[in-house]
């Protein structure tokens, strides 16, 4: 896969920790920034690495903020993007599985690197299992289009 990534100053030696891992669990990283700890907006950057996502330029996106909180917020306002803050494994395992997350957001600050290495495997290894959750993502999608999910009508359960 082509994952994306960015960060902020406070996301940006995790995301260096992050590129590594990417490249060891043999996926191609592009790094949309930033390249180094000198303060930058982070909305900036999520736009970017969510955009490409958006676009097709990559599968998949991972950012990093202090927090992650004003990633996922900056992320989930581009159209075709469902980015998830995960903070332990479990979320980063049912944000695939249940909601096809094709960004995830997560701490910098909060998170230690044992944690955040776990979160990063989990979240490129764990596919996403459709049937009743892919009924649910399509309310999404209808919501970002301006419908009311309510509309939404299918077989599956």
């Amino acid at each position: 896969m082509k994952i994306a990534i960015a960060s902020d100053h406070r996301g940006y030696d995790a995301k260096e920790q992050v590129k590594a891992q990417i490249a060891q669990l043999g996926h191609e990283c592009v790094d949309f920034g930033t390249n180094s700890s000198n303060p930058v907006d982070y909305p900036d950057l999520a736009y970017i690495a969510a955009k490409a996502v958006s676009q097709g330029e990559a599968d998949r996106a991972i950012l990093i903020c202090g927090t992650g909180i004003g990633m996922c917020i900056a992320a989930n306002k581009i159209r075709g993007v469902r980015a998830a803050l995960c903070y332990d494994e479990l979320n980063a395992q049912i944000s695939r599985q249940h909601n096809d997350a094709n960004v995830l957001c997560v701490s910098g600050d909060l998170i230690g690197e044992i944690m955040l290495r776990k979160i990063v495997e989990i979240w490129l290894t764990t596919e996403f299992t459709g049937g009743r959750h892919q009924r649910r993502v399509k309310k999404i999608t209808a919501i970002e289009e301006g419908q009311d999910p309510r509309e939404i009508k299918n077989n599956n359960h």
